[in-house]
């Protein structure tokens, strides 16, 4: 890396503590998903946030987005929400000089840096389909034409959890493009305390924006050039190759595993971790970086038995005796 370059990715690299610094004036603990959704932004991914209602979820995600710079929408999921509600539709428009008529695309909400996908398990499976291709391909294809959507481009999905009525689960499809699935617990009594006291006051915090769509760009490129030692690699690889039954010589996944982690995973996994390196300033991955993040990132990869919810076994459980069984390199 030139020296030049060095010095405006570090400039950039010094920002983050800022940035969550700002977040930290509105959100009152919560420090680990907050660091998660960020990671996700970094590595170029979506991200799933799952809470009970007054987790501050959508407030968390609209506090991110005041601090960046960027171009923000929020859609709501509703039971009857359809998908041309978010990509968009075509109007037929006329041209007034020549009495044409023609089909014109009016683009939906999807087209904005960060996309808020509020409570997406309450929408039915259909409407949860439109947001694939975007999430994939950063584009959407409609009568044909490809409309591509901004760089950067991120969908953080909030949802409730599954048990509650009224809640559609999200296909294994869909669920495999989000980078991170991160699950929010309720706050400390000191953070509770400090929720009480900021949130009934009439003190407001003053919020700028930190980092551009532009500096967003730049950190996601030094993301991808963060180094991972080929030792480190084959160990991501070990780890997801042993959440898979066929595979595993593991009794808790061969007990209640039916479909492992696939490959996207293991890609998954090395990103986020580069990720993380960049957020804690550093410019190579370590084996903590890959521990710390193998719960939010292969949670929602791994299909369990029917007996596994009937002896209260969860994905992190299985994650626990992985890491149990294949310890830091």
């Amino acid at each position: 890396m030139e020296h030049t370059a060095l010095e405006k990715y570090t400039a950039l690299v010094d920002k983050l503590p800022l940035l969550k610094k700002e977040i930290a004036k509105v959100i009152v603990g919560q420090e680990e998903a907050i660091e998660e959704v960020l990671i996700a932004l970094l590595a170029g991914g979506h991200c799933l946030l799952e809470g009970v209602p007054g987790l501050a979820k959508t407030l968390m995600v609209k506090t991110i987005s005041d601090a960046l710079d960027m171009k923000f929408k929020r859609i709501q999921f509703t039971p009857d929400l359809m998908p041309g509600d978010i990509i968009g539709t075509e109007i037929l428009e006329e041209d007034h000089e020549t009495g044409k008529k023609f089909f014109q695309f009016n683009k939906g909400p999807i087209f904005a840096h960060l996309v808020l996908a509020d409570e997406i398990n309450r929408t039915p499976p259909k409407t949860q389909a439109a947001l694939l291709e975007a999430m994939q391909e950063k584009a959407v294809t409609y009568a044909g034409n490809v409309h591509l959507l901004p760089r950067p481009f991120m969908i953080i999905a909030t949802q409730n959890p599954i048990e509650q009525s009224g809640t559609y689960p999200l296909p294994e499809a869909q669920l495999d493009r989000f980078l991170m699935y991160v699950k929010l617990g309720y706050p400390s009594l000191e953070e509770e305390l400090e929720v009480l006291t900021k949130t009934t006051g009439v003190e407001l915090q003053d919020r700028q924006s930190i980092l551009s769509d532009l500096d967003i760009i730049s950190l996601q490129h030094l993301t991808r050039e963060v180094h991972i030692s080929p030792e480190l690699i084959a160990y991501v690889n070990q780890l997801v190759r042993a959440s898979r039954p066929t595979d595993s010589s593991i009794e808790l996944v061969k007990k209640y595993v039916e479909w492992g982690a696939g490959p996207r995973a293991g890609q998954a996994l090395i990103l986020t971790a580069k990720g993380r390196a960049v957020l804690k300033g550093r410019y190579a991955v370590v084996p903590e970086d890959i521990h710390h993040l193998a719960y939010p990132v292969m949670r929602h990869r791994l299909a369990l038995h029917y007996k596994a919810e009937a002896e209260q076994v969860n994905s992190d459980d299985i994650i626990q005796a992985l890491l149990k069984n294949y310890p830091k390199p």
